[in-house]
């Protein structure tokens, strides 16, 4: 049971944490939406690559939104959450917090498809880390 004043917090294993810098900004002094993508990405494949050892494949994002710009300077971390596995596939939840000026919050959370695929980019079994 929560308590109603309880501040959210993010669900999942921290995966992934840098700095939003100037250089992935866009003309509004915010970070661009896509360098947002690419930082979930690369926390999915982190999630992926320890439940299938060896090469994995983003093949689907799905259900995203952003709900507030992310500032340059702000910490950006990401948290995933391994929802389900398939033969080849996983569904990996990933959630991204900042934390800036004093204040944490979510901006952004989706589910991301990865394949496990062999050396010759075909799928493979996955055969999930002990």
């Amino acid at each position: 049971m929560t308590d109603d004043h309880e501040e959210p917090t993010p669900e999942g294993e921290l995966a992934l944490q840098t700095i939003a810098m100037p250089a992935d900004a866009n003309w509004n002094g915010d970070i661009f939406g896509g360098w947002l993508v690419s930082q979930m990405d690369l926390a999915g494949a982190i999630c992926a690559r320890k439940t299938a050892p060896g090469r994995v494949a983003t093949v689907a994002i799905d259900t995203m939104a952003f709900l507030r710009p992310v500032p340059v300077g702000a910490v950006v971390s990401c948290y995933t959450e391994l929802l389900d596995v398939g033969r080849s596939s996983m569904n990996i939840r990933v959630e991204v917090w900042i934390r800036s000026k004093g204040e944490t919050a979510k901006v952004t959370e989706g589910i991301f498809t990865f394949v496990a695929i062999d050396e010759y980019g075909r799928t493979r079994a996955v055969r999930q880390a002990v």
